[in-house]
């Protein structure tokens, strides 16, 4: 045997044997491998990671939640020529291959063979990358890589090449949290895939090649590079023209960042959502897409925020120059450029943007923005006729304002009318800056529809970028007199009316060991006998006192919780006569709702609907809603109303019609006495009741109307009189303040709202000399109660059923019709309680000061 064929013949057992090891080493890898790759068909049914959406009631976008952007798209909803583009630079042969494309595999052995680069190009068709993507790690092994191929032919045997394109084009990255190609569409040009430009296609499909190092935005020029070799590998594969291809790598790189636009601006409402949906759903709520649509009014929201940073404007302007809020030492030779880098971090709130002092020059003053931008302060844009030069100094750190001013309307060419179009398109606002200052007060409003409790506007504090601390709802407070209401609810419980007379008198309360206190009216002195609704519009805290002294602190404790308050919060003393609760705004003006609607509890909410991605609806609020229709004053329905009407131990007065000789109100014969007349309700059917989810009933509708009444006189003649500048009859509410003016409050009703305002700062100290719920709250309150209620009509106050209309001397005791006096409608059953009366003399004579235990 010749040496040659002796060679061959070693040759060919060792290529047997090479390839018998081999196919066991295959073999072996396969059967170790295989059993544990991934169930393909769980692909078509994979929830990929999408924000939480949150809406107004309008629907337009409130919020986004969420690591990453992503929008998932269809594969039929993707231009043809934004698919070419991927195709060209990752996978040319994708919809003739079946998961491994041969010769980009032989490429790269080749390259791996001939060079010493351990990682190269190629070998990775579009199918491989998607079983990587949301299968396997990008740990670079052999091993890795054979479970990439058989997965891939996996892929492909099971799913078709649409969906697998689908998956890819939803599920790369390309950088700056951008998921998917929807949402770098819109993320980097502002736009929907089916409007962008050959030369953007081009851009974004090179990105997940390098989606941190190779965006658009990080390396531009890089960007370019791979931009341009997309457009010609298109031409070559006659995806576009050469022409078209030219004239796309003409275009510059022109990406810019492009967040999906806010509409409505509520960021503590937003938060509210987030922890609410993440208490609901757990932390997926903010990963799954959903959609959550809110009872939040666009219109009163913008207002409330206005209104807000309007009324602490006004608020810091009457207390003057506080200072600046910080100060740098810059070095000589810091420049704008240097120093606006120390503004990292700070954020503007509302329209006051963070500036640090470049140099003072007499009464003018150098600054520089956060963006750069260097401004030249005049006196004329100093603080209240104060300049810039004289209250700053180079490191200040400064606020300055930026005011937009409308440009005036274009006049219209000879012949147009005020309808037609202006003969110029507007010009864009004027922009001017001044000196200004972050107020030292917050705010917190809160605005809802007594009927059912839904939320229409609340706003935390002055902004959200400068304290997520949501005073609406994490802020317990001392109400002070605007607790009253409730403390005078109560004592009609027990018997009292409008038109009782209680001492505006010293009194002096001792404890067990001895410790006095002698609380005092704010103005220090005393009117004597007077009525109860006198005493409200007033705000007379003797009559308080002495009115829950009277009825009893653990009766009133009980009785208030039923507005919806934590009896554990409310003081177990007089005290609380006064307002010395902690409560927050939103627990206040769920309190006041039940005034407003008639005496039912209402719970506040604000989320409406929940929806998943797909559209369908996973939750649907459907709020307890205030039926007096459907009730009877006892909270029950009223085909089952309790024969004595008690409830919780309190006898809320008879049922309807249970009242043989009381006076059915006549809304005619009484119509002189109303504001307006309110047309009647509509009558609901049992079927129409049966379909209502009724609120329980919190109080006697009765005590309602009276309170509401009283609360109408207040804004009519007493401390909350600058609401009547609203000239509606229908608006009423209560000021409160606490000790030393550390809180301000006005809390208030107008047509289908209930509003809660309260003014105060976060570490308790004053708010100043003077400033009253009247003063600091109610011009906030005010100004969005214009904007809430206009257009709204007026609401009446009829008296319920079980009401007698009665004329009350100055004594307080009753006298004839037409005799003169005080009308008053009070219950029934208080008839036989008004026929004596006491006379505590003169009112300019009040008696010396009493003294009582308080246990």
């Amino acid at each position: 045997m010749s040496r040659l064929r002796r060679w061959l013949r070693w040759a060919l057992y060792a290529f047997i044997g090479a390839a018998l090891l081999g196919a066991i080493a295959l073999g072996t890898l396969y059967y170790l491998i295989v059993p544990k790759l991934p169930d393909v068909e769980t692909l078509r049914t994979i929830e990929l990671q999408e924000p939480m959406y949150v809406y107004a009631r309008d629907g337009r976008l409130m919020a986004m939640f969420g690591e990453t952007r992503r929008y998932p798209v269809a594969i039929e909803d993707v231009p043809d020529r934004l698919k070419n583009a991927f195709i060209a630079i990752e996978d040319s042969r994708f919809y003739t291959h079946h998961g491994i494309d041969y010769k980009g595999i032989a490429r790269a052995v080749w390259l791996l063979a001939t060079t010493d680069d351990k990682r190269v190009p190629g070998g990775s068709t579009i199918t491989q990358q998607v079983a990587r993507q949301y299968f396997l790690s990008s740990e670079y092994s052999y091993k890795r890589k054979l479970g990439e191929m058989l997965l891939a032919m996996r892929m492909e045997r099971e799913l078709s090449k649409d969906e697998i394109f689908e998956l890819y084009l939803n599920k790369s990255f390309f950088g700056n949290r951008a998921y998917g190609v929807g949402a770098a569409a819109e993320f980097y040009y502002g736009k929907k895939m089916n409007e962008l430009s050959l030369d953007e296609m081009a851009s974004l499909a090179g990105i997940p090649k390098f989606p941190s190092s190779g965006n658009p935005l990080s390396n531009p020029d890089r960007a370019k590079i791979r931009r341009d070799y997309i457009l010609d590998r298109m031409a070559e594969q006659n995806f576009v023209t050469r022409a078209e291809a030219d004239a796309a790598k003409a275009v510059a790189m022109h990406a810019s960042p492009h967040e999906r636009p806010v509409e409505v601006y509520a960021p503590y409402v937003a938060e509210m959502v987030r922890q609410e949906m993440v208490a609901r759903y757990g932390a997926e709520a903010l990963t799954k897409g959903y959609h959550v649509t809110t009872t939040i009014d666009p219109e009163l929201q913008t207002a409330a925020d206005k209104a807000i940073r309007d009324g602490l404007s006004v608020y810091d302007r009457r207390h003057g120059w506080h200072g600046v809020e910080q100060h740098f030492e810059l070095a000589p030779s810091e420049d704008a450029t240097a120093a606006k880098v120390r503004l990292r971090g700070i954020p503007a709130q509302a329209n006051l943007l963070p500036a640090v002092v470049l140099s003072t020059a007499g009464g003018q003053a150098s600054v520089v923005l956060g963006d750069g931008t260097e401004l030249a302060l005049s006196e004329k844009q100093g603080f209240l006729g104060r300049s810039p030069g004289s209250l700053l100094k180079r490191g200040d750190l400064v606020r300055v304002a930026r005011i937009e001013t409308a440009a005036p309307a274009p006049a219209a060419k000879p012949g147009e009318t005020a309808a037609q179009p202006a003969a110029a398109p507007t010009a864009p606002p004027t922009i001017s800056y001044r000196l200004d200052q972050l107020p030292q007060a917050q705010a917190a409003l809160v605005s809802l529809e007594p009927g059912n409790g839904a939320l229409r506007a609340l706003s935390g504090g002055y902004s959200f970028a400068g304290a997520k601390f949501n005073r609406a709802t994490q802020a317990r407070r001392q109400p002070g007199s605007s607790f009253k209401p409730f403390v005078y609810a109560a004592s009609f419980e027990r018997g009292y009316n409008p038109a009782s007379i209680v001492l505006d008198a010293p009194v002096v309360f001792k404890d067990r060991r001895g410790h006095l206190w002698r609380p005092q009216n704010d103005g220090g002195n005393f009117a004597g006998p007077m009525r109860v609704r006198e005493a409200m519009v007033q705000s007379r805290n003797l009559v308080s006192v002495r009115l829950l002294d009277a009825i009893g602190v653990d009766f009133a404790r009980k009785y208030i919780s039923h507005f919806g308050f934590d009896i554990e919060q409310l003081p177990p003393n007089l005290s609380m006569s006064l307002g010395t609760a902690s409560l927050t705004p939103l627990s206040v003006a769920r309190g006041y709702a039940t005034f407003a609607n008639g005496g039912f509890r209402i719970d506040p909410w604000f989320i409406d609907e929940v929806k998943d991605r797909a559209g369908a609806v996973v939750f649907k609020e459907k709020p307890a809603t205030a039926c007096p229709q459907c009730v009877g004053r006892g909270g029950t329905a009223s085909a089952a109303l309790p024969a004595n009407n008690v409830v919780d131990g309190f006898d809320l007065g008879p049922a309807p019609g249970a009242v043989a000789d009381a006076k059915k109100p006549d809304p005619k014969k009484d119509k002189k006495d109303k504001a307006k007349p309110e047309e009647p309700a509509k009558k609901l059917t049992p079927e129409e009741i049966a379909q209502i989810k009724v609120a329980p009933r919190a109080i006697d509708d009765r005590i309602a109307y009276q309170i509401v009444s009283m609360l109408r006189d207040v804004v009519k003649r007493g401390t909350g009189t600058a609401a009547k500048v609203l000239g509606r009859d229908d608006v009423g509410g209560k000021t409160g303040s606490t000790n030393d003016h550390r809180d301000a409050w006005f809390s208030g009703f107008g047509g289908p709202y209930v509003t809660t305002v309260w003014v105060g700062r976060d570490n308790y100290k004053s708010l100043g000399y003077r400033e009253y719920g009247g003063k600091a709250a109610l011009p906030i309150w005010i100004d969005y109660m214009r904007v809430a209620l206009k257009d709204q009509p007026i609401r009446d106050n009829e008296p319920p059923e079980g009401m007698v209309k009665v004329s009350v001397g100055a004594s307080g005791a009753l006298i004839p019709d037409g005799a003169g006096g005080i009308v008053e409608w009070v219950k029934a059953e208080d008839l036989e309680r008004m026929q004596t009366y006491t006379d505590y003399g003169s009112e300019d004579q009040a008696p010396s000061e009493e003294s009582f235990d308080i246990f």
